[in-house]
């Protein structure tokens, strides 16, 4: 039962996470434990789903009431693209996510064209990095499913083994701290990471404008030494369409006081915070009410 009052008022809440072994349950995870330490009366469930592309319509259903989802899955769940325009709006944003391919380091791959005609994980089949992919390979004039030999995982996390036991040349996937980076990272062979160089960014962005430029902060993953810059976009925690004004309140007043709390147990979770928000998010409406009245009080929104 919702009730708009004070923190010890019981909101029992479902939220929505991916596949096991990928980011988003890991996530997941974090933003349970400092969200409930922030206000202990939110008791909140993680669902495992198979990812970004089921959590929309499991909003939409009001089977779940937040979930976590890709930023190209948002962009086309809200734009209404090959579809209607999703009824969703926005909690937070969750972390910028640069995609690239990550290869064993003795392989013998440096570039995207190295791939071409290759076995590539690129991930779980309901995966937002999937279609990440997809737009970041369209706007190189490459085709998914025809270029590369697509692999689309059951599991995210069995991706990072074909690739270190050359089942794949190579693994999809993006953010700090992505788990199937790490994986393939720590294993005997270590990893190499493979982006678009400049005039591919320069290209992929003059093609699919919504994506940005970002940067992969060094020692994000064993062995990275050097910052890697790519493109992608944010993530984001939505919202189901009657999603209470007071339950979004409460819950962004709560990720802002656990903003130390959630960054301490997840790396790239340092990246949710109210004013990455604010700046995330290209239009003030997108973000829920509730929020939106928070972000007001706490005087980061006009």
């Amino acid at each position: 039962m919702t009730v708009p009052g004070s923190a010890r008022d019981k909101l029992e809440l479902r939220l929505g996470t991916a596949t096991p072994g990928g980011g988003f349950p890991v996530y997941g995870a974090a933003f349970i434990a400092a969200v409930e330490e922030a206000d202990p009366g939110l008791a909140i469930t993680a669902v495992n789903t198979k990812g970004s592309t089921e959590n929309v319509p499991l909003l939409e259903a009001r089977r779940l009431d937040i979930a976590l989802v890709q930023g190209e899955v948002v962009h086309e769940a809200l734009s209404g693209i090959g579809r209607a325009p999703a009824d969703l709006k926005i909690i937070t944003a969750m972390y910028s996510t640069p995609g690239m391919f990550v290869v064993r380091a003795d392989s013998p791959y440096r570039t995207i064209s190295d791939l071409k005609g290759k076995p590539v994980a690129f991930g779980a089949a309901g995966s937002g990095l999937v279609i990440l992919a997809r737009y970041v390979l369209d706007g190189l004039g490459l085709d998914q499913g025809k270029d590369f030999q697509a692999i689309y995982l059951e599991r995210a996390g069995d991706g990072p083994a074909m690739v270190m036991d050359g089942r794949a040349a190579a693994l999809w996937g993006g953010g700090s701290g992505w788990p199937g980076f790490t994986a393939v990272a720590k294993g005997e062979k270590g990893a190499r990471f493979i982006v678009p160089d400049t005039a591919e960014i320069a290209r992929i962005l003059t093609k699919h404008q919504f994506l940005k430029r970002l940067t992969l902060a060094a020692g994000m993953f064993p062995g990275q030494d050097k910052p890697i810059e790519s493109v992608g976009s944010w993530s984001f925690v939505l919202a189901r369409p009657d999603l209470e004004e007071a339950a979004a309140y409460r819950l962004a007043k709560a990720l802002h006081k656990g903003e130390a709390s959630i960054a301490a147990r997840l790396p790239q979770a340092a990246e949710t915070t109210a004013r990455n928000t604010v700046t995330a998010v290209t239009d003030p409406a997108l973000l829920h009410p509730g929020v939106r009245r928070y972000l007001r009080e706490a005087g980061l929104l006009r």
